[in-house]
């Protein structure tokens, strides 16, 4: 019960602190993405998702308490777990280089996968041995925190695209006074990446050894989770490699990040 209503009120946070953000791209002076002073409606956003994060940590402690296992064990359960990181992400890039803009990308994409949560069963097989297995919370946390990482690159690639766009027609206006640099952009994308690799890496590791516990292989022949989160992998892999070896920028990795995130989401979804 009290679970639910942590939930509820995240949810409420959570749309306020998205439409103050939304309500932030409307705003006329075009300096505030690149300097200290907020106006009102980004001090209030900051508040209501801090509010609506502290909320969301008490409901996942809730909810950990309550089971015997780590609560990801399903899809509601893992969504919940991405919008909680991907918040956490934010309010990392809120400190380190404080551009509030970022809000109005990052926060709607975290209340929209939490606001999916509602319409995913909630009941978790608890009774399934596997599901409290070590290395089955071990997988699903590092796999989730590579998928956030990747979400933070495919934004970057996103912005990145919008303010190349705005260049090329020279429509310097407010939005692309208050967005980061293409320098910026272009730099979040590859550490955004450079985190996720490993996380992904050491994801599978985990996978293949929950693999392992559970059904006594580390590769199963069927599994066609496995065998496409190698794919993605591998295609990580050659991102890295071109960006790290063959100097590749600009949009060609904007658009790679946002090809890498789309299968990543693909798998997600369809194979959870």
């Amino acid at each position: 019960m009290h679970n639910v209503l942590f939930f509820k009120a995240t949810l409420l946070f959570y749309f306020l602190g998205t439409a103050l953000f939304l309500l932030n791209l409307w705003d006329n002076r075009k300096d505030q993405g690149h300097t200290k002073q907020i106006s009102w409606p980004q001090k209030f956003a900051l508040f209501s998702t801090g509010a609506g994060f502290i909320c969301h940590t008490i409901a996942l402690g809730i909810r950990l308490k309550e089971g015997d296992y780590v609560p990801l064990a399903n899809l509601h359960e893992a969504l919940s777990f991405f919008s909680w990181a991907i918040v956490l992400a934010f309010f990392w890039v809120e400190i380190k280089y404080q551009l509030y803009i970022l809000g109005s990308f990052i926060l709607p994409l975290a209340f929209l996968s939490l606001i999916s949560v509602t319409a995913l069963p909630s009941e978790s097989p608890s009774l399934n041995p596997t599901l409290m297995n070590a290395w089955f919370g071990l997988h699903t946390i590092l796999s989730i925190l590579g998928i956030v990482a990747f979400t933070i690159a495919f934004l970057a690639g996103i912005i990145y695209l919008i303010q190349d766009r705005f260049l090329k027609s020279k429509q310097l206006n407010t939005l692309y006074a208050k967005l980061p640099s293409l320098d910026m952009l272009d730099r979040w994308n590859k550490q955004a990446i450079l985190m996720g690799f490993p996380l992904l890496t050491l994801g599978i590791i985990s996978g293949a050894l929950w693999s392992q516990y559970t059904l006594g292989t580390l590769w199963g022949k069927n599994n066609s989770k496995q065998a496409l989160s190698l794919g993605i992998w591998i295609f990580y892999l050659l991102v890295l490699h071109g960006r790290i070896n063959i100097g590749w920028r600009a949009k060609k990795a904007a658009r790679l990040a946002i090809i890498g995130f789309i299968g990543v989401i693909f798998i997600f979804f369809t194979l959870a």
